[in-house]
């Protein structure tokens, strides 16, 4: 197996579509992500994963259980399971941010340009259980 190994900043910030899933292990998932000023990906319970945020430009707020958590550069952040979250894009720029879901949460490969993509797509697109390897 090859596994993944890129510069994560870079393959984060040349990043235009709203998501874009780079790895899928059988227990982890990379996800890249770029959320247009305003935009958020709407708030969502995962009962059986936990994620993790990593923003490598712009500014947001990342809620937790209904406690905002402003976010920038070089922020990191852990969703639990079962927490309500959302992230919110609130600075002039694209917020730039890599995820980790553990176990995935979206079929290898996909990529959703837009948010509404992503919306439309989001049920059919669910994890089927298929690694990129």
């Amino acid at each position: 197996m090859k596994g993944y190994v890129d510069d994560i900043e870079r393959a984060t910030l040349d990043n235009g579509d709203f998501r874009r899933v780079l790895y899928t292990g059988h227990n982890l998932q990379l996800v890249v992500m770029s959320i247009n000023p305003g935009e958020e990906i709407g708030e969502e319970v995962h009962d059986d994963r936990d994620q993790f945020f990593r923003v490598e430009q712009g500014e947001g707020v990342i809620s937790i259980d209904g406690v905002d958590h402003a976010v920038k550069d070089d922020d990191g952040v852990i969703v639990p399971q079962g927490a309500r979250h959302n992230v919110r894009a609130t600075g002039t720029s694209p917020l730039k941010l890599y995820t980790l879901y553990g176990p995935p949460e979206h079929k290898d490969g996909i990529v959703q340009s837009t948010k509404e993509e992503a919306e439309a797509r989001h049920h059919e697109e669910e994890w089927d259980g298929k690694t990129t390897e």
